[in-house]
């Protein structure tokens, strides 16, 4: 996440917890920033105990404008958490496939779960939707990753949690301005600190803002004074995340993208984000709707191609960029559009999945940038993730290789690159 509603990392991606429980938690695929994981810093290393680091957070934090009160009343009883920086220190890697990770965000129980919460709220999404030209299907589908729909909005205590990776050296500075915003909030009376519960990174409420997000985008829909994101009653937050949305450029009935169906023969080097196209010039190529009509003209779009020539192909709009400032994972966007298509009766996605690849490790992520940019394919960052600059190094590459040039990081790229290919 930017340092905006993502569970305290940066720009950073999650991979959120997977598996049985997890209509139950959040979605948000992550990986650790580069910087994370050249800096395996210890506090068993001489240094400031927590004590020593509290004293003289509290007077920075009084400079600040945070009153004594506010601030002794936060951390009192606030203790050292090792848990939470320990997972901090070890997030699990973003190491599922698209597919296998649309398989759990969008799954039945979500869409099922995703259709009562719409029906449940629905008049007050639609008011929503009026006032911010934020579509409620987003919202609905964001809620319920980031929440499951409020199920799981988190049981850690906020303070305690920020005051920890505050404390942490690696990146103190970033968690210590969290910090002062979750005392602003606490200072500004939308909460006590008893209340103000959420991930163990200080991710809050309903639709999992930062402090620093909540201040700058958080409203009171209810009018009561307070802009609870964190009690059962889940307007505040709805209207919040539109707000978010909104500022960030959402365009209403804009879809966040399209499932298209290539032509054979196909130019793959025009899978790119940088290419962009409204949909009756891709249409004069042949790239259509699957009902094999043009796609309606929602605005200038690019061709996305999440695993390559042999998955599914969509067509995307300024709409999926603005879900990138929530979390910046091709599979995280993808699942909350097309949790909110499901959710409104749209159909599964229909095309294939390379279903016999596997997702690259996070090691295995970093030594494929390693091997492209020492073959002359610089992908600029040497940071394990996979976005724009290192797929158009592979494209370049496979280009170079004589193969159909989609930019899909596989694992046969690299054990090809590892044979010197």
């Amino acid at each position: 996440m930017r340092i905006a509603i993502l569970a305290g990392v940066g720009a950073t991606l999650v991979a959120g917890p997977v598996g049985a429980s997890a209509v139950e938690r959040s979605l948000r695929p992550v990986e650790r920033p580069r910087e994370e994981i050249i800096r395996q810093v210890s506090r068993e290393e001489p240094g400031q105990s927590f004590g020593e680091w509290a004293g003289a957070f509290r007077t920075r934090a009084i400079a600040a404008g945070i009153s004594p009160e506010i601030v002794n009343a936060a951390l009192r009883g606030v203790h050292y958490d090792p848990e939470v920086v320990r997972r901090d220190r070890n997030q699990n890697e973003f190491t599922k496939t698209v597919w296998d990770y649309l398989g759990t965000a969008v799954s039945e129980a979500r869409i099922s779960n995703g259709k009562a919460a719409l029906s449940a709220h629905g008049a007050t999404l639609d008011a929503i939707e009026a006032k911010y030209g934020v579509d409620k299907r987003v919202l609905v589908a964001i809620w319920g990753l980031e929440s499951a729909y409020g199920g799981f909005r988190g049981s850690h205590s906020v303070i305690r949690s920020l005051a920890s990776l505050a404390y942490d050296p690696r990146r103190s500075e970033f968690f210590e301005g969290q910090l002062l915003d979750a005392l602003q909030i606490l200072q500004d009376g939308d909460t006590v600190p008893a209340r103000m519960k959420g991930s163990w990174a200080g991710a809050m409420g309903h639709t999992q803002f930062m402090p620093s997000s909540y201040l700058d985008h958080a409203v009171d829909w209810t009018g009561d004074g307070k802009r609870d994101i964190w009690g059962d009653d889940p307007r505040d937050a709805l209207a919040s995340a539109a707000a978010y949305l909104k500022h960030h450029g959402w365009t209403h009935g804009q879809p966040w993208g399209v499932e298209v169906r290539l032509p054979e023969g196909f130019e793959y080097t025009l899978a790119n984000r940088e290419i962009l196209r409204r949909p009756a010039e891709w249409a004069e190529i042949g790239i259509v709707a699957l009902s094999g009509q043009p796609v309606p003209d929602h605005g200038r779009a690019s061709i996305l191609l999440p695993a390559g020539h042999q998955g599914a192909a969509f067509m995307i709009f300024d709409n999926f960029e603005v879900l990138e400032a929530y979390n910046t994972a091709d599979a995280y966007v993808i699942g909350v559009g097309h949790l909110g298509d499901r959710i409104m009766g749209g159909d599964p996605i229909r095309g294939g999945w390379p279903r016999s690849d596997r997702a690259l490790t996070f090691d295995e992520r970093i030594e494929l940038q390693t091997r492209l940019t020492r073959a002359g394919f610089d992908t600029v960052k040497i940071d394990g993730r996979i976005g724009p600059l290192t797929i158009a190094a592979v494209r370049a590459w496979q280009v170079a290789q004589g193969l159909v040039p989609d930019g899909y990081a596989s694992p046969g790229a690299l054990t090809r690159l590892r044979k010197g290919g």
